[in-house]
């Protein structure tokens, strides 16, 4: 790469999608060797979308480290001692490249960028709740599968690598002293939840026929081989089909636990996947929302209904959304569109007033969900009320102060009753496109090009929407 001409660089765009950035490349003359002493700074001047930034670094990064691991490699076995042939030949010349793999992997490791709300807790340094806690280790599986190149099987070594991170860079997760064992579990476990359900991966079916994995075989839960329950991750199991009683004794359950300020969240996960047949019976048998909601109050809290989406369609949808605002919210406001928005227009006044980047970050992406239907030519009042009451019957947001820090307050509306108090625009967004699919709502008409563009991002179909 380092000798390619510009025309050779213009090509090696197109191949990757980013052909959009090739004329600022001609212009600016970027050669193989330009391309590669490309900094944080000069890609931002040289692309503007944020996305099309982060896929060229993630490239330039792949090809530098891929060529610093193969000199080092080379160097290895040039200068391997005769001593100790078996170092690299016949059969162990395999476990050689593997050792020298997970050394690379180990150099090279950072934690991820948390979300925002994550980043709160742990700047706070307290330690975090049971819903928090899953949010850490599903952040961390998905980073790991992205360092392993899409492996979903990490060796003992490599989960003791980001553990060991993590402990590092926020000790007070270590709590007496069992912090290490316990995240460690947790993250196992978690990788066992997301291979379960797969049947199309080679090398997951190859170590399913291996263990004597037997298709729709149901598993107890990782809860009971360990003690230690609070940071665990629950493996799913799947709902049972039950009758009378014994349902009626689940439900009476649930609802006594949802009056209680400290619930058994572990026992609450367990007893929703028990009754998810029932609860989705009535929804397609289109039940009184007030009725669901009174047998099964937990749908009120919005990770049980992101949980409940992703028993569903196996998706992550407050993920997803953060990956979605994070990704477009620079371009939202940048829409000719929305200059003259009032939202745009309260944006820009609320900036002056503060200097903290995060801050500054918070406001931009609730400014981003909230114009996203003007963007679309959408009907903003059935997408959120803001400042003002909720006049519709279907799933919208009810937004308050959305740029004051102190006093902002988001909730979900449906059928015009209150059905969850929300934390920020994130959890907002996510739970209304998380809304329409659980409760199994149709999308209004003038409502319809704004969430058909999050579902197509939230479910990664091959040809997303896209902004206009």
């Amino acid at each position: 790469m380092e000798n390619w001409s510009v025309d050779e660089v213009c090509n090696w765009l197109r191949q990757r999608n980013l052909g959009e950035l090739v004329p600022k490349f001609r212009e600016e003359e970027v050669s193989g060797a330009a391309l590669l002493a490309l900094n944080d700074r000069m890609v931002q001047q040289l692309v503007k979308k944020i996305g099309h930034q982060a896929v060229l670094m993630d490239l330039i990064n792949k090809y530098q480290q891929q060529k610093s691991g193969l000199e080092t490699l080379t160097y290895c076995c040039e200068t391997a001692s005769p001593k100790f042939p078996e170092v690299i030949s016949g059969k162990n010349l395999k476990s050689f490249f593997a050792r020298y793999k997970t050394l690379q992997w180990t150099r090279s490791y950072a934690l991820p960028d948390f979300p925002y709300d994550v980043k709160c807790i742990l700047a706070e340094k307290k330690c975090p709740d049971h819903s928090m806690r899953i949010r850490i280790i599903e952040f961390l599986q998905a980073d790991m599968t992205k360092y392993l190149e899409g492996s979903l099987y990490p060796n003992s070594q490599q989960y003791n690598i980001v553990v060991n991170a993590l402990l590092q860079a926020y000790p007070f997760l270590d709590e007496d002293g069992n912090g290490f064992l316990l995240w460690k579990r947790a993250l196992k476990d978690r990788f066992k939840y997301v291979r379960r359900p797969i049947e199309d991966d080679e090398q997951v079916l190859r170590n399913k026929c291996k263990f004597g994995h037997r298709r729709g075989q149901t598993r107890k839960s990782s809860f009971a081989e360990n003690k230690h329950d609070d940071v665990q991750v629950q493996v799913e199991e799947e709902p049972v089909h039950l009758e009378g009683s014994a349902m009626d004794v689940h439900i009476k359950w649930l609802k006594q636990e949802y009056m209680k300020t400290q619930r058994n969240w572990k026992e609450v996960n367990n007893r929703m996947n028990v009754t998810i047949e029932i609860r989705r019976r009535m929804i397609g048998d289109k039940a009184p929302l007030k009725d669901i909601l009174r047998l099964f109050p937990f749908l009120r809290c919005p990770y049980q209904l992101f949980r409940e989406f992703q028993l569903l369609t196996h998706m992550d949808i407050y993920k997803k959304t953060v990956e979605i605002l994070e990704i477009y919210s620079e371009n939202i406001l940048s829409l000719y569109v929305v200059r003259n928005n009032p939202i745009n227009i309260m944006l820009q006044e609320n900036l002056k007033r503060h200097t903290e980047e995060d801050i500054l970050k918070y406001m931009k992406m609730t400014a981003a969900c909230l114009l996203l239907p003007d963007v679309f030519g959408d009907d903003s009042r059935l997408f959120a009320a803001v400042n003002e009451e909720v006049k519709v019957v279907t799933p919208v947001l009810e937004v308050k102060n959305p740029f004051n820090v102190n006093s902002c307050e988001f909730a979900l509306y449906v059928e015009r009753e209150e059905l969850a108090q929300l934390d920020d625009c994130t959890m907002a967004l996510a739970a209304l496109v998380a809304a329409f699919h659980v409760f199994d709502i149709p999308c209004p008409k003038r409502i319809h090009r704004t969430l058909n563009f999050l579902e197509s991002l939230v479910f990664e179909v091959r040809n997303p929407a896209s902004l206009p």
